[in-house]
C-alpha cells in the first residue's frame, strides 16, 4: 500500500517546475510509503506524477514506482494490491510477456499493454487507486477499486487537474480553492462522514468506487466517469440468479470463496498477522487465516477499562482456541484521549465516527510487529450483521402506511422525555428485572424511534435511522446550492426492505465512512490493511444468496457463523453486537469538556456554521437534556479539522489543538 499524487495542467511548467510539485503532494503522503518514492514528469503534455511506496511485495528496485510498460505506452502509480497477480503473470507469460522482478504493478502493466485499461481492470482482484499515463493518446485514466478501499480525490480548476490518496496532497499542490461545500458539510453533519462523489472542498471531489475517469484536456470540465463494476449491478444480477442449494451447500460454496480470498491477501514479503476483536467477522478471518497457514497467526486487539467497550476478553479467547500468537494491549483513559490531537491531522477531511480511535489504536499496535494486517470489515454490510437492518425494517414496515399525522402524537411521547430519564428508568427496572433491564443506550434508542416516527416517507425514516442531527441544516449558515448527497434505498423491485439498507450501505456508508476510517487509521502507521471479507467475488455471491442464509430467528450473518462454528465454539462468539467504540458522553462530559466547549464556540463569528444554533445544543448537551454525543462529535472534529486545514496552505505542522490532555482524566 502507498501514496499517490499528481498534476495534468495546461500551464506551461518546465520540467523541473513539475518535479518540484509531484515532490511536494507526494511528501505530503511520506506516511503511506517509508520505504521508497519516485517522480516521472513530462513537460511537453503537462503531466507529473508522484509516487510514495511502502515495499510489501517484491521488495527490490523491480517494484519502484513510477512504472512504464514493456511497451512503453503506459506510466503508473499505483495505491493498493492485485491479489491474482500470480495467476494473471501465467497467462501472460504464456502469451510471450517477460518480466524483470515479480509485483503485481508490473503485471498491471502487462495486462494494460496485452488487454487494454478497462479489460484489464476488469480481471484483477485486489485493492487499488491508480493513474495511468497513456502516452500514445496523452490520456490520464484515474481508477478506484469496486468496493472503494483505496481512495481517489480530484481537484480541478482554471486548467489544473491534480489528484492524490489523501486532500493532504491536493492542499500541497500548485495551488488550491480552499472554498467549502456547504451541501457537503450538510451531509457530514448528518451522516458523520462525507459521501461521495463529493468532498468537503466545493471544488474536489472523489472518484466512485468501481469508476475510471479519463481526461484527455485538463482545461475541460471533468468527464462523467465510467463504471465498470457496481454494488447495483451486483445486487440486481444475484436477484436474477438466486442460489437454489441447501443450508451446506450454501455453506459450503461461501467457504470455499472466503477461504480463498483470505489465502490470496496471506501473499507477502513482509511480516503479515491479522486485528482481531472477537466478533463474528474478525474471528471468521482469523479462523481461515489459521487454517491455511503453517505457524501461529499473529493477532491483535486493544483493551479498555471499561467494561461497556472492551472486547479484549473475547478476542484473547477466540486466539486461544485458534492458536494465533495473539498481542493485547490494556489502553487507559490517557492513552485513548492523548490520540484525538491527531485526528484532524490524520482525517484530512472530516470524520466523526468515533470508532476512528481505537481503530488507529489498535494499527498503532499491530505495526510494532507487522507492515499487513487482515481485518474482518465488510460482514456486516454483506452478511445483515446490524441490528437497525431487522429492526429497522420490522419498524419501517409497521410505520410506513400509517398515517404521518396519526405518528406525530407517540413521537412526541417517546422525545419528550430526556434520553437520560430513559436510561435512568431502564436502570431502575434493571434492579427489579435484571432481564427486561437488558437493552443498551434506551434513551438514544426512544428518540430515534421518535425521529422515525415523525418522518414523510419510507426514504425519510431510512434516512433518520443514520442521521447524527435530524435537521443538519439549521446547523450550516450557508444554504447549499445543490441538494445534499443523501442515503437512497435503490427501487429494485426483487429487493425487500432489509435488502434496499444494505445495499444503500455498500454503496455509501461502507467506503465513504469504515474503509476510509481504516484506511486513514492504518496508513498514518505505515500498516497495510486488507479486508478479505470486501472480495468483490464474495459480494457477488451474498447477493445471490436468499436472506435464509443471512439472519434466522432476528439474528443476522448466519452463514458467517456457520462457518466459524467449524473453528470456533459457539459460545466464544455469540453474545450482543458490541462495535468498536468509544465512551463519547463519557469524555465529552469529562475531560474534553473544555476543549470541546472551547473549539465549538471559537468559531462564531466565521460564518460557517450557525453560531447560535451550536451555542444552543452544546448547553442542551451539558444540562443533560440532550444525549446527542455523535453529532456533538461532529462539531468537535469540524472544528478541529477546521483549525488544521483552513489556514495557509504553507502551514503543514499538526496544530495542538488539546491542551487538556496534559491534565484530564478519563475512565474508559
Amino acid at each position: 500500500m502507498c501514496g499517490l499524487a499528481g498534476v495534468f495542467a495546461s500551464r506551461g511548467w518546465s520540467p523541473e517546475q513539475l518535479q518540484r510539485i509531484a515532490l511536494h503532494m507526494s511528501g505530503a503522503l511520506a506516511h503511506r510509503g517509508p520505504d521508497d518514492h519516485g517522480v516521472w514528469v513530462d513537460a511537453t503534455t503537462g503531466i507529473a506524477l508522484g509516487f510514495r511506496r511502502l515495499a510489501i511485495v517484491d521488495l527490490s528496485a523491480q517494484g519502484h514506482q513510477p512504472m512504464r510498460s514493456a511497451s512503453g505506452r503506459y506510466i503508473i502509480i499505483f495505491n493498493g494490491e492485485v491479489y491474482n497477480h500470480r495467476e494473471l503473470r501465467r497467462e501472460l507469460e504464456s502469451g510471450g510477456c517477460i518480466f524483470r522482478g515479480h509485483s503485481d504493478t508490473e503485471v498491471i502493466l502487462a495486462a494494460f499493454d496485452q488487454w487494454g485499461i478497462e479489460r484489464a481492470v476488469r480481471r484483477f482482484v485486489g485493492m487499488f487507486a491508480m493513474a495511468v499515463w497513456d502516452v500514445s493518446c496523452r490520456e490520464l485514466s484515474l481508477i478506484r477499486d469496486r468496493l472503494g478501499i483505496k481512495p481517489l480525490f480530484i481537484y480541478q480548476r482554471n486548467g489544473l487537474v491534480s489528484f492524490g490518496s489523501e486532500l493532504k496532497a491536493l492542499l500541497a499542490g500548485p495551488e488550491f480553492d480552499r472554498t467549502l461545500d456547504a451541501s457537503a458539510l450538510t451531509s457530514y453533519l448528518r451522516y458523520l462522514y462525507v459521501p461521495a462523489p463529493q468532498s468537503i472542498f466545493r471544488h474536489v471531489v472523489k472518484l466512485l468506487p468501481g469508476h475510471i475517469l479519463r481526461i484527455v484536456d485538463p482545461a475541460a470540465p471533468l468527464p462523467t466517469p465510467s463504471p465498470f463494476w457496481s454494488a447495483e449491478a451486483a445486487a440486481r444480477a444475484g436477484q436474477g440468479a438466486q442460489f437454489s442449494g441447501g443450508d451446506e451447500d450454501a455453506i459450503t460454496e461461501l467457504e470455499t470463496l472466503l477461504s480463498e480470498a483470505v489465502r490470496l491477501r496471506m501473499q507477502a514479503d513482509v511480516p503479515l498477522g491479522a486485528l482481531l476483536s472477537g466478533g463474528i467477522d474478525s474471528s471468521t478471518v482469523v479462523a481461515l487465516m489459521q487454517a491455511s497457514a503453517d505457524r501461529p497467526v499473529k493477532t491483535f486487539t486493544i483493551g479498555f477499562d471499561q467494561r461497556e467497550f472492551d472486547e479484549a476478553a473475547h478476542a484473547s479467547a477466540v486466539a486461544k482456541h485458534l492458536g494465533t500468537d495473539h498481542t493485547e494491549l490494556h489502553l487507559t483513559g490517557a492513552d485513548a484521549l492523548a490520540v484525538i490531537p491527531r485526528l484532524a491531522e490524520i482525517f484530512d477531511e472530516p470524520m466523526a465516527d468515533p470508532s476512528q480511535i481505537p481503530t488507529l489504536l489498535v494499527c498503532e499496535l499491530a505495526r510494532r510487529e507487522v507492515t499487513v494486517a487482515l481485518t474482518g470489515d465488510g460482514g456486516d454490510e454483506l452478511f445483515g450483521g446490524y441490528n437497525r437492518y431487522v429492526q429497522g425494517e420490522r419498524l419501517i414496515a409497521g410505520f410506513r402506511h400509517c398515517p404521518r399525522v396519526l405518528r406525530r402524537f407517540p413521537a412526541s411521547g417517546l422525545t419528550s422525555v430526556s434520553a437520560r430519564t430513559w436510561n435512568q428508568v431502564r436502570d431502575t427496572v434493571r434492579s427489579v428485572f435484571p432481564v427486561a433491564g437488558r437493552p443498551r443506550m434506551l434513551g438514544e434508542k426512544m428518540h430515534k424511534l421518535g425521529d422515525l416516527l415523525r418522518a414523510e416517507s419510507t426514504q425519510g425514516m431510512y434516512r433518520s435511522l443514520l442521521s447524527a442531527w435530524q435537521d443538519p441544516e439549521d446547523l450550516v449558515a450557508s444554504r447549499s446550492r445543490n441538494g445534499h448527497s443523501d442515503a437512497t434505498l435503490e427501487n429494485i423491485p426483487s429487493l425487500g426492505l432489509m435488502e434496499q439498507m444494505m445495499l444503500a450501505d455498500q454503496a455509501s456508508y461502507l467506503p465513504d465512512d469504515l474503509l476510509a476510517k481504516v484506511d486513514r487509521a492504518s496508513m498514518a502507521v505505515s500498516l497495510e490493511a486488507r479486508v478479505p471479507i470486501l472480495d468483490h467475488r464474495v459480494v457477488e455471491l451474498s447477493w445471490r444468496l436468499p436472506r435464509r442464509f443471512k439472519v434466522r430467528n432476528r439474528r443476522g450473518k448466519w452463514i458467517l457463523r456457520q462457518i466459524l462454528y467449524k473453528h470456533v465454539p459457539p459460545a466464544l462468539v455469540d453474545r450482543e453486537k458490541m462495535g468498536f467504540s468509544v465512551p463519547l458522553q463519557q469524555w465529552l462530559f469529562g475531560p474534553l469538556r473544555d476543549w470541546a466547549g472551547d473549539l465549538l464556540l471559537s468559531g462564531e463569528t466565521d460564518g460557517i456554521l450557525r453560531s447560535l444554533v451550536v451555542r444552543r445544543e452544546w448547553d442542551r448537551f451539558l444540562a443533560g437534556d440532550s444525549t446527542n454525543s455523535a453529532g456533538i462529535w461532529a462539531l468537535v472534529m469540524f472544528r478541529a479539522w477546521q483549525n488544521r486545514w483552513l489556514k495557509s496552505v504553507t502551514d503543514l505542522a499538526v496544530q495542538p489543538v488539546l491542551t487538556q490532555a496534559k491534565t484530564g482524566r478519563l475512565n474508559v
